[in-house]
């Protein structure tokens, strides 16, 4: 935020200086006997070159020195934590409501900031024992709220399927809202022509970044051998886009020549299948027998064996909400 928001020009703020000074403190001290290359506490967040302070390259300088480093993570997290209240309050009332009252000055509404990728969090267990996911929205949910502005969150799909779901749901003013996969064929088996021309406009987009879109439609050809062969990428991908960048590249890194053709993507489909297959123990078949025939997933078990290693997928907006078997 504070590096999207320098150009508005704010003035230096104190607090949050303050606070990661401390922090850089925590930094230079002495850890397992080695001392640490850090700048000192009196340049902190000023350039090479001897500028202004800068928020954004003083969060930088702490980001790089405790990234690769569990224990000054640790050490970190005893320092900020119990001052939450605290550093909250410095980021908006030094950063956030003076940005958004010069944006309100320049005909803009406000300030939305989109905290992505908490999706991917890791759910192993904290020191004491509360799953990390639980722990960061339920136990600290309260805190994710307490920003001044529009804020978005990603928020791991299992906890829809946790026990403490009701208490997350008090957490925050509005229910999470699932981002299901894009439908690529309706409940029937027939192929849903919206989903799938939005899924082939994605990798067009890629191959063609400057033509229209009737323009790329025009192209199909060059890159693949006919236009049934993209629509199989497509559907095999079951609407999942991160799957089909990766089938696409995995296809990409097989043909290494133009136009990309069926036979090669049938053999990379194929490697795909029985990678994903070769984990699935005997009760997971059974827990896929169970979603084909009921066409959903309802228990935290479940989901964590099959959404999660993306066996089933989600599909919303269909004549009846489903969950499928996604190959």
């Amino acid at each position: 935020m504070s590096q999207s928001l320098e150009k508005l020009n704010l003035e230096e703020p104190s607090r949050l200086k303050e606070l990661l000074q401390g922090a850089m403190r925590v930094l230079n001290a002495d850890v397992t006997g080695v001392k640490l290359k850090v700048p000192n506490v009196g340049d902190f967040g000023v350039t090479s070159e001897k500028e202004k302070f800068t928020l954004a390259f003083g969060i930088g300088e702490i980001t790089t020195k405790a990234k690769s480093d569990a224990t000054l993570r640790e050490k970190l997290n005893q320092y900020l934590g119990p001052q939450k209240i605290k550093l909250l309050d410095a980021i908006n009332k030094e950063l956030l409501e003076p940005a958004i009252a010069k944006l309100k000055q320049q005909g803009k509404k406000g300030l939305v900031v989109i905290v992505d990728n908490l999706d991917r969090i890791d759910n192993r267990p904290k020191a004491w024992g509360r799953p990390q996911q639980e722990y960061l929205f339920v136990d600290q949910g309260e805190y994710l709220t307490k920003l001044n502005c529009h804020v978005v969150y990603t928020m791991p799909l299992s906890l829809k399927f946790s026990n403490d779901y009701g208490t997350l749901t008090q957490r925050f003013l509005e229910d999470p809202r699932v981002l299901p996969m894009v439908p690529v064929q309706w409940s029937d088996g027939s192929v849903h022509e919206e989903g799938m021309a939005l899924m082939q406009e994605m990798v067009l987009a890629r191959a063609y970044p400057d033509l229209r879109p009737d323009q790329r439609a025009s192209n199909i050809t060059f890159v693949f051998d006919r236009k049934a062969t993209l629509e199989h990428l497509c559907r095999m991908s079951g609407g999942h886009v991160r799957d089909l960048l990766r089938l696409l590249n995995t296809w990409i890194m097989e043909e290494m020549s133009l136009p990309l053709t069926r036979d090669t993507l049938d053999t990379v489909i194929r490697a795909r299948r029985n990678e994903m297959t070769l984990p699935i123990s005997d009760d997971e078949w059974e827990l896929l027998r169970r979603v084909k025939q009921t066409k959903k997933v309802s228990d935290d078990q479940g989901y964590q064996k099959l959404i999660r290693s993306r066996f089933v997928f989600e599909y919303r907006d269909l004549p009846k909400a489903a969950a499928k078997l996604s190959r």
